[in-house]
């Protein structure tokens, strides 16, 4: 979930309980308010009704028209008696001249005339309807929630982005930079504390890591340049000891033995030195290169030398397809992966080999799956292969990524499949 979203649904989540309190509150602050005001008038009318009747003045006239009515009975002793002070409530009273019942707040009263009777005043006044007023408040408590929503949700939006803008650039630089390539300094246009130390720290991150990045590659390529001349001297040596030397059989083998180990270590220093030269970007330029061409030549050379191996390789595609890349990467992609195919498929198993418009898919029988997380992991490999440095699809890897392309791979129940996407 973004941060927007979920910074939305916690105001949101605060926002909806704080207006129905804030609801509930108001309604009954205002009905409270108009009770007050009535109940005065009630008793204001009560008072004025209880002193003319108890000086002999006239009394206001019943059903007047007026907002105000009243009733006024003598009762008995025991009503007197049963009698628990003043009651004031809102209650239906019959309007006689409107025929009809409405809302409205009774006041309830004993007391004692001057001729010392005791008498039962009831006084009413009309009030407004409260389921009304309840819908009303309701209709305009929703439409000013829906208002407020989307106003804060507008006003919310605009604001954050406005100030995570400098998060969304540092983002977008993080996602454009690549190791050793050379990228532009983190972009640092913002006051906000916090956004400047994040920026800063990226930044340092990032130069730590070029430093490290470049100390590696150096000392890479150092050591394999510098194991170049005795691995050399080495095999120079081992060879004239197998040519011009008379040694018994068993120190032959041993002599062989040591010539395979040396051009493994050979072709394993000219591997990690062509990897340092991929990623640091130590690649010459790139033209447009016919991959159809290349395939078709690695794969009879391939197959030429696996032939013993009794392998179907079958050959599907366009007839001819440009890539922009340069040539000897080119050659080394199609060579790794033609051979990691030809190299791992059982006696008598298939090859298929197809190239389309968008992608290069090579095909091989397998038993096994493979680690899908580790398959190009430098020096993994499920079963060791004279020959085998365990970095052939590593490099493969390393050349896509240096020209944007991706190599995926799947295992279908009996077949390997590894896909390069151009």
């Amino acid at each position: 979930m973004k941060l927007i979203y979920r910074i939305l649904f916690s105001l949101l989540g605060a926002l909806i309980p704080i207006t129905a309190l804030w609801v509930v509150l108001f309604y009954y602050a205002m009905i409270g308010e108009v009770n007050d005001e009535a109940d005065d008038t009630l008793q204001d009318y009560a008072e004025l009704i209880i002193s003319r009747c108890n000086e002999g003045r006239p009394m206001p006239q019943l059903n007047n028209g007026s907002n105000n009515s009243y009733t006024l009975e003598p009762v008995g002793i025991e009503e007197w008696l049963e009698y628990e002070g003043e009651q004031i409530y809102d209650q239906d009273v019959y309007i006689p001249e409107k025929g009809e019942y409405e809302p409205a707040r009774v006041l309830n009263r004993m007391f004692v005339d001057r001729e010392g009777r005791y008498m039962h005043l009831v006084v009413s006044m009309p009030t407004f309807e409260k389921d009304d007023l309840r819908e009303s408040i309701l209709y305009w408590v929703v439409s000013l929630f829906a208002l407020l929503l989307i106003v804060v949700v507008v006003v919310s939006l605009m604001a954050f982005r406005r100030a995570m803008r400098p998060l969304y650039l540092l983002l977008r630089w993080l996602d454009d930079y690549m190791p050793g390539r050379g990228i532009e300094p983190v972009p640092n246009d913002t006051d906000i504390y916090e956004f400047c130390r994040l920026n800063n720290a990226a930044q340092g991150a990032v130069d730590r890591w070029e430093e490290l990045m470049e100390r590696q590659k150096q000392f890479t390529g150092n050591a394999s340049h510098e194991l170049q001349t005795p691995l050399a001297v080495i095999g120079n040596r081992v060879e004239y000891l197998i040519d011009h030397t008379s040694p018994s059989e068993e120190q032959m083998r041993e002599l062989i033995k040591i010539r395979q180990s040396l051009r493994h270590s050979v072709r394993l220093n000219r591997t990690l030195l062509m990897l340092m030269r991929i990623e640091s970007g130590q690649v010459a330029d790139s033209v447009d290169v016919d991959i159809v061409d290349i395939v078709r030549d690695v794969n009879e050379s391939l197959g030429e030398i696996y032939e013993e191996q009794e392998l179907r390789c079958n050959v599907v595609g366009l007839a001819h397809h440009n890539i922009f890349m340069n040539d000897a990467m080119a050659r080394t992609m199609v060579t790794n992966l033609l051979k990691n195919a030809y190299l791992y498929t059982p006696q008598g198993g298939i090859i298929h080999i197809v190239i389309n418009a968008d992608s290069f898919v090579v095909a091989n029988s397998g038993c096994e799956p493979l680690d899908k997380e580790r398959v190009f992991d430098r020096f993994y490999t499920n079963t060791k292969h004279e020959g085998s440095t365990g970095l052939g699809l590593a490099i493969v890897k390393s050349i896509c990524e240096h020209y944007d392309m991706t190599i995926d791979y799947d295992y279908d129940g009996s077949m390997h499949i590894f896909t390069i996407n151009f």
